[in-house]
């Protein structure tokens, strides 16, 4: 029994001693875009697309998790490999891409900022800015432990989301149905939604910085166990508050009266009428997320691009180490922040706008990622066993076909 124990503290050290990148990278994919996608989709059709969350989960383990085993075996980035495997022209390619698509995302967590804060009455003019130098501060002037604990901290807040799907006291028996039984219709509408839950959940960002933080955080094929393990609990985190997000609006907006919101500012308003309580904690879920994502999608730009391109890059060097990295770094959050403080600026519009761009290069990164983790010199033993590979295809065959579906219909409404 003494030596069970043991044990069973030394896994739990192991564990927190890896724990980080994963969990952070998994959350901060309920961003502001994610929640204003949740938040539509419950407000609109109620308990309905609570049954996507479970194959949702599943692809984002599968592609996690071979981001994850890549940094740990080969000690680099994503981004290093593609260049070192593909070339520096195809990387050049991939690598604009990714800043242009990376852009309209910081852009909209920018909104985010500003969305939230303007429900306590607080000007975007104020909001924006003061978001802005802080997320700056905090990355340039601290180290990778530092920052990552207030990441890790930063995770625990999206909690908020679970309170206030409980506050609203909605339908429980009818979302554990809906959460099991898979329900389809002819709808034009409803099948944008069901996509659109599905191509904000996997971003090609995810992908760059995961493995970059698992190679800067140094955790090695020795430790990758636990490593694996806390991925798989950041994915199931991620989708736990998203089945709580539509839960919220589920039983706040829709139960009453099925509505079309237009942000996620409007979901939050929709949970007044159910406490005070309920509708500052989505809102204060809405902050963190935003200015979360708005110091993670930067840095994973700078991560990926300088990587890929050979220039120095990570939190613990200095501004004079890595001039690029943190230039880089700078030019995103200067530009994201004053896009949105333009006055009558789209703010919804930019967040819809920020998953076009994402559908339009997830297809490209999932491939590369799948070619890479089955190259026998490159990963040896830990490439794909046959039965992970046909998992990994699949996600990635389906995630093309939605994502592209998702590319259409985001551009035909436009």
């Amino acid at each position: 029994m003494r030596k069970f124990f043991s044990r069973f503290r030394y896994h739990i050290a192991v564990f927190l001693a890896v724990l980080g990148p994963g969990f952070i990278t998994a959350n901060v994919d309920n961003d502001a875009g994610g929640i204003f996608t949740y938040s539509a989709a419950g407000a609109q059709f109620g308990y309905l697309p609570l049954w996507t969350l479970v194959p949702v989960t599943l692809a984002l383990i599968v592609t996690q998790e071979m981001c994850s085993r890549m940094g740990a075996v080969t000690g680099k980035g994503l981004s290093d490999l593609i260049r070192e495997e593909f070339g520096l022209r195809v990387t050049f390619v991939i690598m604009t891409l990714l800043v242009l698509a990376n852009m309209t995302n910081v852009m909209a967590e920018f909104a985010g900022v500003a969305s939230s804060l303007e429900l306590f009455g607080v000007s975007k003019y104020i909001s924006v800015p003061l978001a802005a130098a802080g997320v700056w501060f905090l990355v340039a002037k601290g180290n990778y432990k530092s920052v990552e604990k207030i990441f890790l901290v930063a995770c625990t807040i999206y909690i908020t989301y679970i309170v206030s799907g409980i506050l609203v006291k909605p339908d429980w028996k009818e979302a554990a149905i809906y959460s099991v039984k898979p329900k389809l219709m002819l709808d034009s509408e409803y099948i944008y939604m069901l996509i659109g839950l599905v191509g904000t959940t996997i971003a090609p960002w995810m992908q760059f910085y995961l493995q970059a933080a698992v190679v800067e955080k140094g955790v090695t094929v020795k430790e990758y166990a636990a490593s694996r393990l806390e991925v798989v609990v950041g994915c199931i985190m991620t989708d736990v508050v998203a089945f709580f997000i539509i839960v919220a609006c589920a039983g706040a907006i829709w139960s009453a009266h099925p509505t079309k919101i237009e942000s996620a500012k409007e979901a939050a308003l929709g949970l007044k009428p159910f406490g005070q309580y309920a509708y500052l904690l989505f809102s204060a879920g809405l902050l963190n997320a935003s200015v979360f994502a708005a110091c993670i999608l930067p840095l994973s730009t700078a991560y990926s691009v300088c990587e890929g391109l050979g220039f120095e890059a990570g939190v613990n060097r200095r501004i004079r180490e890595a001039p690029v990295f943190y230039g880089l770094y700078t030019l995103l959050i200067a530009v994201g922040a004053g896009v949105v403080l333009i006055p009558q600026f789209p703010l919804v519009r930019m967040i819809v706008l920020s998953q076009v761009f994402n559908g339009a290069l997830l297809p490209f990164v999932l491939i590369f990622m799948v070619l890479l983790i089955n190259k026998k010199d490159l990963m040896g033993e830990w490439s794909n066993p046959r039965w992970f590979n046909l998992v990994a295809w699949i996600t990635v065959v389906v995630m093309i076909g939605l994502t592209l579906a998702l590319l259409g219909t985001s551009l035909r409404g436009a």
